[in-house]
């Protein structure tokens, strides 16, 4: 029986060991890195997939937690990088498609069709782009934090702010007047995406346990009313 004991200690020891490994280790990113081009404002769910409708309700209702202590240091302090090539730029890349221009890892000029704003937009420079596009937190990091992020390890917040399904380039000012709402307090004036917008918020929510406040999941039940059929996102 010791022996037993000793070897699961040893492997339990092991598996946390591979587990910090993964958060401090660029490389570990690799697979983060894989996924983002099928996690786009694009993106299309194929297969078995529940509906959002139904995800929403398998998620915990409650109240909003004191905003004490945040900041976005308690979830990260910079892009993860691969091969030189940090998530920012993959996701800028993502958004414009083919049309990216690269400069080594960096976008430069492109174009795409914005999803919160529904507008075309077009890049010819790198300076362009800088100003006016930013990465979004679909959930955002404060409310992440008020509803349940507080309380997880940080290598779990970690995860919640790179993670690609909770990422989109954005018009800047838009996602300035987004600040750090939630969907009873913002939606995207791109009606045509507001069914992908809070199933996509659905999504992250469910995959780490954050809750939905009761003004919220009834903001997100009257979008989903008119897109029944919208799947979650993996």
């Amino acid at each position: 029986m010791k022996l037993k004991s000793r070897r699961l200690l040893a492997v339990l020891v092991a598996l946390v060991f591979v587990g910090i490994w993964l958060v401090v280790n660029p490389e570990s990113y690799e697979e983060i890195f894989i996924k983002v081009e099928n996690t786009g404002a694009d993106a299309t769910v194929e297969g078995e997939n529940l509906l959002a409708t139904e995800v929403l309700e398998m998620l915990e209702v409650k109240g909003r937690a004191p905003k004490t202590g945040y900041s976005r240091d308690e979830f990260y302090s910079g892009w993860p990088t691969v091969d030189g090539c940090n998530l920012r730029q993959r996701i800028l890349k993502r958004e414009f498609g083919e049309s990216a221009v690269l400069d080594g890892c960096n976008v430069v000029a492109g174009e795409f069709d914005e999803s919160y704003t529904g507008e075309h937009m077009k890049f010819t420079t790198r300076e362009e782009i800088s100003k006016g596009l930013q990465i979004d937190h679909v959930v955002a990091l404060s409310d992440a934090w008020q509803k349940g992020a507080q309380y997880m390890e940080k290598e779990t917040r970690y995860s919640i702010a790179t993670d690609p399904l909770n990422l989109l380039a954005v018009d800047a000012s838009a996602n300035e007047k987004k600040s750090d709402g939630d969907a009873a307090t913002w939606l995207p004036s791109n009606k045509k995406f507001r069914c992908q917008y809070v199933a996509r918020q659905v999504s992250v929510k469910y995959k780490y346990s954050l809750w939905v406040t009761e003004a919220e999941k009834q903001a997100i039940s009257q979008v989903l009313s008119n897109c029944p059929d919208e799947k979650v996102i993996y």
